[in-house]
């Protein structure tokens, strides 16, 4: 169980994720969270930033797909805005939307890479797939009560897998 919450890589954010690693591992495709991940949840667009880190990403030949469990209206139209398909309402860490975002992008899960903030929603959504998951630091900003308390558990769930070694560009197991 442990292994499927210990993510493969965990950075800072989505701009200190190592594009090249993971395309040497064989990676075509990012799914990608939304909320604290892109995002704040009161960001309804795109920075400038993340849409030169996307393009670097399309560039780079990486196919991307926004997986959020939240509503339609707000991942929609911030997908739109990236220029990237969506599945919203994912019930993450369902499979079926994991499974939804790779047809969406046309790669299979062992040539995925899930991206996101959260351990047990992204990172065991992912891995219980076979894809290599990239744990990201929560872009700070409001949360839900009941995110605030997964939260805590996921501190303790992380010092124990991932015995927090800070390594430079990220920590990879």
């Amino acid at each position: 169980m442990l292994r499927l919450l210990t993510p493969d890589f965990f950075v800072p954010s989505i701009y200190d994720v190592d594009l090249d690693a993971l395309r040497r591992r064989g990676i075509r495709g990012l799914i990608i969270d939304l909320d604290n991940t892109l995002a704040t949840r009161d960001e309804d667009v795109p920075t400038d930033r993340l849409r030169r880190w996307l393009a670097t990403a399309r560039a780079n030949g990486f196919r991307i797909c926004i997986v959020s469990n939240n509503l339609e209206r707000r991942v929609q139209g911030f997908a739109r805005a990236c220029g990237v398909p969506a599945v919203h309402a994912a019930t993450k860490p369902r499979r079926r939307a994991f499974l939804r975002a790779l047809d969406l992008i046309g790669v299979a899960p062992a040539e995925a890479a899930v991206i996101g903030d959260q351990l047990f929603t992204d990172v065991f959504g992912g891995k219980r797939l076979g894809m290599i998951a990239v744990l990201v630091v929560p872009l700070p900003g409001r949360e839900f009560i009941g995110t605030r308390f997964v939260r805590i558990v996921e501190r303790w769930v992380l010092r124990k897998v991932l015995r927090l070694e800070p390594r430079q560009g990220g920590r990879q197991r």
